[in-house]
Parts: C-alpha cells; structure tokens; sequence
C-alpha cells in the first residue's frame, strides 16, 4: 500500500524529491492512526487523530517536506505534532527534528509510537508552537501544520537561519494558501485545508 501510495498519490502528482518518496515509502503511517482507521491509513485524505486534529493526507505531507528541500544535516523546527507521522518523515530527511503540540495527549502517544519505531533524533515539546523553541533556534528549516492567519507568527520567522525556509498555510480573506517562505520573499504553492493555528496559552 505504500508503494501505491508513493506511485499514484505522489510521484505522479508532481512530487519528484526521491529523498521525500523514499522517506514516505519507509514510514509505515498505518502506525499513527487509531486502529479503527487503519484500514485508511493509505488513503488519499486527511484522517481524524483525537482532540480535533487530523493527520494530514500524504500528499501534503510530502509536499510540505519537499518544499523545505532538506539534504541530511538541517535542524528541522515542526509545529503540530499531532499524531508524529509527518515528523517520523522528517527524521529521514534531516539530522534532527524539534517538534512542538499544544495537546500533551498527542504529543505523549507520537512520543510512544515514534519510540516503537525506533526513531531517535526527534524531540518532542509540549506547548504553544506559535512561540517557537527558542533554545534550539536557529533553526534551517521550519514547517508548520495548522493554518496561521494573515501570516505566519513572528516569533517563527525570527528563529529561522539566514536563507533558511518557513513552510505553513495561510488564511487570508477566508481562503487558506499553502506558502513558503524564505529571506522574506512569499511564494503560493496552493490552495489547502488545515485545522488554525492557536496562538497562546500553554
């Protein structure tokens, strides 16, 4: 199925990074979705994960992981851990991943499946991922998986290395962009559906 996945949801959409599909072919996202949805996990839409979340259908994911055009020895900030599936992708195209979810539940079972795959060069955070995780900043590659509206939060932008991407969809008069960002200059990649991005609290 996820050789399926990768041919028909992927490389025949556009999506030509071999590292990105050879990430995706390897991570089994059947392990980041209740049981119930397994039978699923290989579709091509989004999927519900609990605390009103979903984790995001493939291609998405891949694309948000080619755009940050990562080559092995990046450190990689995500925002919205939800269910870990997208960073479990990311700790194969990078050296390390610091990933931040404000829902302490998500955040404890991505930790646990992440652990029974034996993936180790992602940390988990708890908290506001609109804040970033300055002690790890600067980073050379940030992604963020919940819609942000008129922009990305400046604290983000303020962690990111010289020349370094910001991927994360934008609301803006109620139609929702996938955009990156790099050196201040915006480019609009498409349109997408994400759940917001909260901002504040813990």
């Amino acid at each position: 199925m996820r050789v399926r996945m990768v041919e028909r949801q992927l490389r025949s959409r556009g999506i030509d990074d071999e590292r990105v599909l050879q990430a995706m072919g390897e991570i089994p996202r059947e392990r980041f979705v209740a049981e119930s949805e397994r039978a699923r996990a290989y579709d091509d839409r989004a999927l519900p994960i609990g605390d009103g979340q979903t984790i995001s259908q493939p291609w998405i994911v891949a694309s948000m992981a080619a755009l940050l055009e990562l080559t092995g020895p990046e450190r990689t900030l995500e925002v919205g851990t939800g269910s870990g599936y997208a960073a479990a992708v990311l700790s194969r195209l990078c050296s390390h991943v610091v990933t931040i979810e404000r829902h302490e539940p998500l955040a404890r079972a991505a930790q646990r499946t992440l652990g029974e795959l034996g993936i180790r060069n992602v940390e988990i955070r708890t908290g506001d991922g609109s804040a970033g995780v300055r002690d790890r900043a600067p980073f050379d590659a940030i992604v963020v998986t919940a819609a942000a509206e008129a922009g990305p939060p400046p604290a983000l932008l303020r962690q990111l290395a010289p020349g370094a991407p910001l991927v994360c969809p934008i609301e803006r008069r109620r139609h929702e962009r996938l955009v990156r960002i790099r050196d201040g200059i915006e480019e609009t990649i498409a349109p997408v559906r994400f759940v917001p991005l909260v901002e504040g609290g813990s």
